[in-house]
């Protein structure tokens, strides 16, 4: 499957923007993640935007970001774990380019998570555990899956240039 555009999605510290720019160097592309774009424009950071503003001004500047992107070709961009969940957002994605869905276990992502308030969505681990849960079920609409809880890097790009035909 030909492409020349390639999302990241998956739940968060699932090393979407590692892989992104793992990708990025190999293919030679573009790079860029949609949380960084937010944090850029906002200037400030996703949790001072949660703290401040709330959930739903985050997914609309979210949302923003995402359409920024749509135009620009020969790209890799990191979504954020939330962006993929949203029906209008997988709906751009996966007509925009190919969706690659970082699966990695639960016990993996609660041990990538730093305890520094920087994820807004990790309030307490039931919470988190709730939200991992709905979340996986719309990754599953991803055109590719990589179990990537133990995966090194280059394995994951190795095996998505394969799957894509480079």
């Amino acid at each position: 499957m030909k492409t020349d555009k390639l999302y990241l999605v998956g739940f968060m510290a699932a090393g979407k923007t590692t892989v992104a720019r793992a990708l990025g160097n190999r293919l030679q592309w573009r790079v860029e993640d949609i949380d960084d774009l937010v944090e850029t424009r906002e200037r400030r950071s996703i949790a001072d935007i949660f703290a401040q503003q709330g959930e739903p001004y985050f997914r609309s500047a979210e949302r923003d970001a995402l359409v920024r992107l749509l135009p620009l070709r020969n790209i890799v961009v990191a979504t954020g774990g939330g962006t993929f969940v949203d029906s209008d957002n997988r709906a751009l994605i996966n007509q925009d380019g190919v969706s690659i869905w970082l699966d990695v276990e639960f016990e993996q992502i609660i041990s990538r998570l730093p305890v520094d308030g920087r994820r807004p969505v990790a309030i307490d681990r039931s919470t988190l555990e709730h939200v991992y849960a709905l979340r996986s079920e719309t990754y599953r609409h991803a055109h590719l899956r990589l179990d990537s809880t133990r995966a090194p890097v280059d394995e994951l790009v190795e095996r998505t240039l394969e799957w894509l035909g480079y």
